[in-house]
């Protein structure tokens, strides 16, 4: 048999044992208050305090209702009263549509899943195309964006594929791969702005932008030759542009020039003929004047034009017989 040195030992606790331990209960019920007040205070203390980060604001909320925002540092407020929430007002959110970043970096990578779901479209000549875009967005009013909007991305993300669905329903393939991204772009982010400020989301759209456009896989062959013909008739439409710039400015200039040519002759012959007219008429007056004077300075006027353009001058006396021996000097480069 086993060796007990304590009556307890086999027949339990002794009276004194309980009587302690009823004791110390009771010493314990006794400090439980206390203690509850401690934890209450320490508590209290701990909600009292709280931190706002740069990039943020701090919305306080007395039983729910709005009563004021703190700038970025430490604050107090009553504690179990108010609550505070903290709102990044100055980070760009970014989302994206028809496919997800993994990997951001020198080197991006993507997630292989595709989002058909979102970036299958129909545009408004009935053919589809994968479109991809990202909506960057930031909170410029933290009240309205707590009060007024229970999931701002799930808002977000809601609105924008819906505008971009109407605003690719309404252009062209072509417009929506080349000629129009740019004013697409500018055409989702008024009308997703306008939703938004409708709704007094305290949200701005910083900008909407097209990232990747493509045919489906299944149809990009055919894609593929009908831009190949659109170039080659964009190629045709361009050559025959530049020689007609080339050929047709050619031909205006020299017409240009033969007309204003023309015009100078004509206006120089009529001003030769006013001229000549003028001349006549004041040597018509000169002569009816002085008839003698006027007909020996026409006629000496006459001769000086006449007598420089000839090139050998005969001076012969009119009682001379013959002019060969004048000929004859004439032959030995002399001219009299």
């Amino acid at each position: 048999m086993a060796d007990f040195e304590k009556p307890e030992d086999l027949f339990g606790p002794s009276e004194d044992f309980v009587k302690e331990a009823k004791k110390k209960m009771q010493d314990f019920k006794g400090m439980l208050p206390l203690i509850i007040g401690v934890l209450i205070i320490a508590g209290a203390l701990f909600s009292s305090f709280y931190s706002v980060g740069p990039d943020e604001v701090g919305v306080i909320r007395r039983f729910g209702k709005y009563v004021r925002t703190t700038n970025p540092g430490l604050h107090m407020k009553i504690p179990f009263i108010e609550k505070v929430n903290n709102v990044k007002v100055k980070y760009i959110f970014k989302e994206e549509f028809g496919f997800r970043t993994t990997k951001a970096g020198i080197v991006t990578q993507y997630a292989p899943k595709e989002y058909f779901d979102e970036s299958l479209m129909l545009t408004g000549d009935l053919n589809v195309l994968i479109v991809e875009w990202i909506v960057q967005f930031k909170v410029n009013d933290p009240v309205k964006l707590l009060f007024n909007i229970r999931n701002p991305r799930g808002t977000i993300r809601n609105i924008s594929e819906a505008v971009m669905r109407q605003v690719v329903g309404d252009n062209t393939v072509n417009e929506v791969l080349t000629t129009r991204r740019v004013e697409i772009n500018q055409e989702v982010q008024k009308n997703l702005q306008d939703i938004l400020d409708s709704y007094n989301s305290g949200i701005q759209i910083v900008t909407v932008k097209l990232q990747d456009v493509n045919p489906p896989d299944q149809v990009k062959p055919s894609f593929n030759e009908v831009n190949e013909a659109k170039q080659e008739k964009e190629k045709v439409i361009n050559q025959a542009w530049e020689k007609y710039n080339k050929i047709i400015p050619k031909a205006r200039g020299e017409a240009e020039k033969t007309i204003k040519e023309s015009e100078g002759y004509a206006l120089n012959r009529i001003n030769r003929a006013q001229g000549d007219a003028a001349k006549f008429m004041a040597t018509w007056e000169a002569y009816k004047n002085s008839k003698d004077v006027t007909r020996k300075r026409l006629y000496l006027e006459t001769m000086n034009d006449v007598l420089h353009k000839v090139g050998k001058k005969f001076i012969i006396d009119s009682k001379e017989k013959g002019i060969l021996p004048l000929l004859y000097l004439s032959q030995k480069g002399g001219d009299q």
